[in-house]
């Protein structure tokens, strides 16, 4: 493997409380139920638009363009009060990065809330592209996104690991030809990653650099040198 695709909500970041923080708050401006935060781990994961759908009564679904257009807006303002990186995910970035990896992040997010969080939170990572969702692309689990990236880094999607936390982000990988890893420590469990496909499940980050598509010389890994040079 040359590449990882990382998801970036549940997988790099725990973006979950500004989530609902925001969500919640737009609902009840417009006078509707508010949710338990952890209801927002199966709410997110598929655009905005999907999320105010999940939100929002099933006899209000007429409500989901005034509500996307003010949780935009919330979201936006909102985004970086509570959201950290997961721990051991800078020192994962870093350390793939050491073997000469290209690191991508892919999310059904909107594409400018994307570059921010990653600019914000990642200051000192490496990526080769960061991507959210774009005006004409198809929504993951389509695999249209993950395959420009691969594009536009030059790299073969079967070269690439992809990185997410939800059933989405399996079928998704597995449709563009990429190794699907799932990851535990995120919004969803092992039994709906492993439905959907997972190759791998890991429960901490630093497990993926002991996965087997990274030990051999393409990556530069610590797994080829003697044990005394670790």
């Amino acid at each position: 493997m040359k590449a990882l695709l990382f998801d970036l909500d549940g997988t790099l970041a725990d973006t979950l409380d500004d989530l609902a923080d925001s969500m919640n708050w737009c609902l009840r401006r417009l006078g509707f139920p508010e949710h338990a935060r952890d209801a927002y781990r199966y709410f997110v994961g598929d655009g905005i638009s999907m999320l105010c759908r999940r939100a929002l009564p099933e006899n209000a679904q007429e409500a989901v363009p005034v509500l996307e257009e003010m949780m935009r807006r919330r979201y936006a303002e909102n985004m970086l009060i509570k959201t950290r990186p997961y721990p051991g995910i800078s020192e994962l970035l870093e350390a793939l990065s050491a073997r000469g990896l290209a690191l991508c992040v892919f999310s059904n997010k909107p594409h400018d809330s994307t570059v921010r969080l990653v600019a914000a939170l990642f200051p000192l990572a490496r990526f080769a592209c960061a991507r959210g969702q774009l005006p004409g692309v198809p929504r993951k689990p389509h695999p249209a996104g993950a395959l420009a990236i691969a594009q536009e880094v030059g790299i073969p999607p079967r070269e690439f690991l992809y990185v997410g936390d939800t059933a989405t982000d399996m079928l998704t990988a597995r449709a563009a030809g990429m190794t699907p890893v799932g990851a535990l420590w995120g919004f969803r469990d092992r039994r709906e990653l492993q439905e959907a496909g997972a190759v791998h499940i890991v429960s901490q980050p630093a497990e993926i650099l002991s996965l087997p598509e990274l030990a051999g010389p393409a990556g530069g890994s610590d797994a080829k040198r003697p044990p005394e040079q670790i």
